[in-house]
């Protein structure tokens, strides 16, 4: 079950600290229940193949919940982001600020339409150069990347395959990486 509230940016970052999953999506207050061991495994594994990344490519990564704050109404928190060393997203006391290059959405049950539809749209609209959507239970890995004013589809990929990230310096991602339990 996920509530939803409407509220303002300010109303928003009023709020006491949580590591309850919520995020203000059109101005709407999202919470949702933990994620599942599942998707946080997936999320651990990425951020853990992105960070070992870091190492040679620079950059910074964070792993949810983690604010990133687009413009008012839009406060997304991500499973994952990468920021690259010259990334117009800042990073303040309290949040991130503008779009990050890299984001990563794992699905949860529930999440998949927002994920795939709202988000999308939100990050396309602000500036984001790559996207991932990873979905546990079908095994599957969706790569999207910037080209202009939009995030172009560059495909899906399963167990036993790989794909190129344009934003992680041409790195080939592995997906049995991410997937593995």
């Amino acid at each position: 079950m996920v509530e939803r509230t409407r509220m303002t940016t300010e109303e928003y970052f009023a709020l006491p600290e949580t590591t309850q999953p919520m995020e203000l999506i059109n101005g709407e207050l999202i919470v949702s229940p933990a994620p599942v061991p599942r998707h946080q495994g997936i999320t651990g594994n990425t951020y853990y193949v992105v960070r070992n990344l870091t190492k040679t490519i620079g950059g910074t990564v964070y792993m949810a919940p983690i604010d990133v704050y687009l413009d008012e109404g839009q406060v997304p928190q991500p499973d994952v982001v990468y920021l690259a060393p010259d990334s117009r997203c800042q990073v303040t006391d309290k949040r991130l600020v503008g779009p990050p290059d890299l984001v990563v959405e794992v699905f949860s049950p529930g999440s998949v339409r927002k994920d795939k539809l709202d988000k999308f749209e939100l990050y396309e609209r602000y500036g984001v150069r790559e996207y991932w959507m990873i979905d546990p239970l079908e095994q599957y890995i969706e790569v999207y990347r910037r080209d202009g004013e939009t995030l172009l589809w560059q495909g899906v990929y399963g167990p036993g395959q790989t794909f190129t990230s344009t934003v992680l310096a041409g790195a080939t991602i592995v997906v049995d990486d991410l997937l593995a339990e």
